[in-house]
């Protein structure tokens, strides 16, 4: 199987920053698009940042021109760089991407992996 763990939240006052990392680990063939996922209290989970293999990168609205994310093929991992924070940024933030994986029979394509979450509080 494969891991997603995520790192690097916390809690922080408006206006500062915060950089989320997660790395893939495990029975990887081949990891396909990375992104970052958000589910605020009483709100549905959506997505953040999403980033293709070949570093193409899509982003909400909301966090467009504060958030950066990228991704470093080699190690299997993605970052989001968070800048300007504001209060309603709070959320777990997780970690997702596809791909395949070595089994004993072969690879298996199509695969969906998720991180367990990171919690990010900005306070006002």
């Amino acid at each position: 199987q494969v891991q997603l763990m995520e790192s690097g939240g916390g809690s922080v006052q408006a206006g500062g920053s915060l950089r989320l990392s997660c790395a893939a680990s495990g029975n990887i063939f081949s990891i396909g698009h990375m992104g970052w996922y958000r589910h605020a209290p009483g709100k549905h989970r959506e997505l953040v940042a999403l980033i293709t293999s070949g570093g193409r990168t899509t982003y909400t609205d909301s966090v467009e021109g504060r958030f950066t994310i990228a991704r470093d093929n080699a190690k299997n991992t993605v970052f989001l760089q968070m800048n300007r924070l504001k209060p309603e940024d709070t959320a777990v933030y997780f970690c997702n991407s596809d791909g395949s994986i070595v089994t004993g029979t072969g690879i298996q394509y199509g695969m969906d992996f998720w991180g367990k979450g990171t919690l990010v509080t900005v306070s006002s």
